[in-house]
């Protein structure tokens, strides 16, 4: 067991998502950034899709009521035990009454918490994860409130230490064009200059705002009938300010999508902070 101390500006639990649930109209959620979850359960001896906690920009603290073995991966949140700094990315040891406390990220969004055993809430359709869009899944963390933890696996983990290339400055995606990338002037546009995230950023897509290059002008008028969403898709609304869908997006929409972020890229989209440069290179 675990308590919350202090959450930031939002902390929830989030694992991989559920997937199999569309056809009930029903997204797949999980983790912003799954490498960073997958890492950080990884140090700690967990399966790779264990709930674990994600921590918007910083800000959480949590005491150890009892021995956990925890990591914390994604943005580089400075880490105290007791107010002694820890690494990052290591598998760092509590002993019961010590408190982890993550400083604000000097870059990067999204910093992840796994503890062995993993975080045991109630699974809602076969999940630990909170889907903000839909509301599904558990509440978000609060002061005051207990962190349940699940037995600790039987194998320990290989190592204790990762080391992680630093987020970058200028944050590149691949993205394949299409399907709707005829319904603009110059589909080529997204690739050409740069963008940049805007503040209206959160688990269901980032917004871009141009920062150089042409526009992107449709080549016809009207929205197109409701069909499928896809994590990734790159979203036009009329404002031709492109939309990039991440973790909790909606699974049908009517603006066009000039194109999809590879999947292996859409975890530095959800790092990409607010005003941070972003280039689109062509995939396909």
């Amino acid at each position: 067991m675990m308590r919350v101390l202090a959450v930031g500006p939002s902390a929830t639990v989030q694992d991989l998502g559920r997937p199999g649930w569309f056809d009930s109209g029903v997204g797949v959620s999980g983790a912003a950034d799954r490498a960073s979850l997958r890492l950080a359960n990884r140090l700690v001896g967990n399966p790779e899709d264990a709930a674990a906690i994600e921590v918007l920009l910083g800000g959480l603290a949590i005491r150890a009521e009892e021995p956990h073995l925890v990591a914390v991966t994604g943005a580089p949140a400075p880490a105290t035990v007791d107010g002694v700094p820890v690494g990052h990315a290591t598998a760092l040891p509590l002993d019961a009454g010590q408190t982890l406390r993550l400083g604000f990220a000097p870059c990067g969004l999204r910093s992840y918490v796994s503890i062995r055993g993993g975080v045991v809430v109630e699974p809602v359709l076969g999940s630990r994860s909170r889907d903000t869009l839909a509301g599904l899944g558990p509440e978000p963390l609060r002061p005051g409130a207990p962190l349940p933890i699940g037995p600790a696996p039987p194998t320990w983990p290989p190592v204790d230490f990762a080391p992680v290339a630093p987020l970058p400055e200028v944050v590149e995606v691949r993205a394949i064009p299409g399907p709707r990338a005829d319904r603009f002037a110059d589909p080529q546009a997204l690739f050409a200059g740069s963008w940049a995230v805007a503040t209206e950023t959160d688990r269901v897509g980032a917004r871009l705002h141009r920062r150089s290059g042409p526009p992107l002008r449709r080549a016809m008028d009207g929205d197109l009938p409701t069909e499928g969403m896809a994590l990734g898709a790159v979203q036009v609304p009329p404002s031709g300010e492109p939309v990039v869908f991440l973790a909790d997006h909606p699974i049908t929409g009517g603006y066009p999508v000039i194109a999809v972020v590879c999947d292996a890229d859409v975890d530095l989209v959800a790092q990409a902070r607010p005003g941070q440069p972003l280039r689109f290179r062509r995939a396909g």
